[in-house]
């Protein structure tokens, strides 16, 4: 964790959530140029906001400008609840969100996440878009298509999945991003933690926010 993080609760629908928000460089960005929330892997196999795929993406939207938020999913950390199966934990999602709108208002609003939370993330956007208040971008990591329900995401979405990812097939990711158009960039050698390939993570979300 960086040690300027700055944690803090809120209070959700199953009691606290514990929350952490990194600020880009202040000399080079004066003002964050967005907001980005960042959702973590399946909570009840380890997944954290402490993940090393999660910091990653943080560190990534931090290059970019982006005040960047994580959660700990219910009954991780010291966030209360137990897992409920993405519905409980988009909501906490969107809470979050409105709490962040609360500092950040106007800036663009990107959602990232890792594995678990790819459907977190695709199923806020649903929610958002049925009220008119669009994401600027999607970044998706390990989707979780076949494991989850994954509902449709917008055309500019970056897909990152791993070549030998054997927790969500590379098939599976292919079948559900077909029928949307939209390419799915992949890490040669990867499995589905990204072991020993973070750097190509946060290299291809910077590189590809700024074509």
């Amino acid at each position: 964790m960086n040690i300027h993080t700055q944690n803090f609760t809120l209070a959700g629908n199953a009691g606290l959530m514990q929350c952490a928000l990194d600020l880009p460089d202040a000399e080079q960005f004066p003002a964050p140029v967005g907001l980005a929330l960042i959702a973590h892997p399946h909570p009840l196999f380890g997944g954290t906001m402490d993940n090393k795929v999660v910091q990653t993406l943080t560190r990534a939207f931090q290059a970019l400008g982006y005040a960047a938020v994580r959660m700990n999913f219910r009954g991780v950390g010291q966030s209360e609840g137990v897992h409920d199966n993405g519905v409980g934990e988009t909501a906490d999602m969107a809470l979050l969100l409105q709490h962040m709108r609360t500092h950040y208002p106007d800036v663009p609003l990107a959602l990232a996440g890792f594995s678990f939370g790819t459907f977190v993330q695709a199923c806020l956007n649903q929610q958002l878009l049925a009220a008119q208040t669009p994401v600027e971008r999607l970044v998706l990591v390990g989707s979780a298509a076949g494991k989850w329900a994954m509902p449709p995401v917008p055309a500019n979405t970056i897909l990152i999945h791993g070549e030998q990812d054997d927790t969500i097939p590379l098939t599976a990711v292919f079948d559900w991003a077909r029928p949307l158009d939209i390419p799915v960039i992949v890490i040669p050698g990867s499995d589905h933690f990204f072991h020993r390939k973070l750097q190509h993570i946060k290299n291809l979300v910077v590189e590809m926010w700024l074509r």
